[in-house]
């Protein structure tokens, strides 16, 4: 069956090697919200044009973030992917320039604020006090939600249960950015752009809860938002 040309076309970045299930689950997601979907990564060329042809885009998980990008010094053995660093700073910085809709999943969420002049703590542990700093793809941590914001009236509620695969978090916000959600530590688990109509990080993966309706709704509102986008930049003859 051939692909529907006027669905939304949404970048999906993620690295050259590895990271294959989340990317096939925040795809899944995004065509159930019925969008169609281009992978970037850091073997890909002419960037600068395939962003120009995208309606919206997506910043998976993976990797810490270089603390080079916020001048800070490595705390913590480094883990870093510096050629996807590069890639996923310029398609951020591109989707901000042209007013894309743009979600950032945990990674994607720390190069937001980074990208915006914000930083990052580089490890978690010693900053937890109520919650586990245990890997788990299960919803086993508790989402506090900052009433007024997009996010909130976007899941409907104040709490939730969330997952967790990160070791470093947000520190200090990127500019524009405001806090969304926290867990009960008080760090900070989503941010968001109030200025723009779709400018979301957030350091859960709710790819992998896709089961839930409201994390379902965090594609379904992406896809909508890239949709109004593809619309201004395609006007109807």
């Amino acid at each position: 069956m051939a692909a529907d040309t006027s669905a939304p076309l949404i970048a999906v970045t993620g690295p050259s090697r590895g990271g294959l299930a989340p990317r096939l689950l925040v795809t899944l997601g995004l065509r159930l919200a019925g969008a169609r979907v281009l992978a970037l990564s850091p073997r890909q060329t002419r960037l600068d044009l395939q962003l120009d042809q995208v309606d919206g885009v997506v910043v998976t998980g993976g990797h810490d973030v270089d603390p080079v990008l916020y001048a800070a010094a490595p705390e913590v053995k480094p883990r870093y992917d510096p050629a996807r660093d590069a890639l996923e700073s310029a398609v951020i910085d591109r989707a901000l320039a042209l007013g894309l809709p743009l979600l950032g999943i945990c990674r994607g969420a720390q190069l937001l604020n980074v990208r915006l002049g914000g930083s990052l703590f580089q490890e978690l542990r010693s900053r937890r006090r109520h919650t586990s700093n245990r890997w788990t793809i299960l919803p086993l941590k508790t989402l506090r939600l900052e009433r007024g914001t997009r996010l909130h009236r976007l899941f409907r509620r104040s709490r939730t249960r969330i997952n967790s695969l990160h070791n470093q978090g947000i520190d200090r916000l990127g500019d524009g950015l405001v806090v969304a959600g926290r867990d009960l530590d008080d760090i900070v688990q989503a941010v968001e752009m109030p200025t723009r109509p779709f400018v979301i990080g957030v350091q859960w993966h709710p790819e992998f809860l896709l089961y839930q309706g409201h994390q379902r709704r965090l594609f379904r509102i992406l896809v909508r938002q890239a949709r109004r986008h593809r619309s201004r930049r395609l006007p109807s003859r």
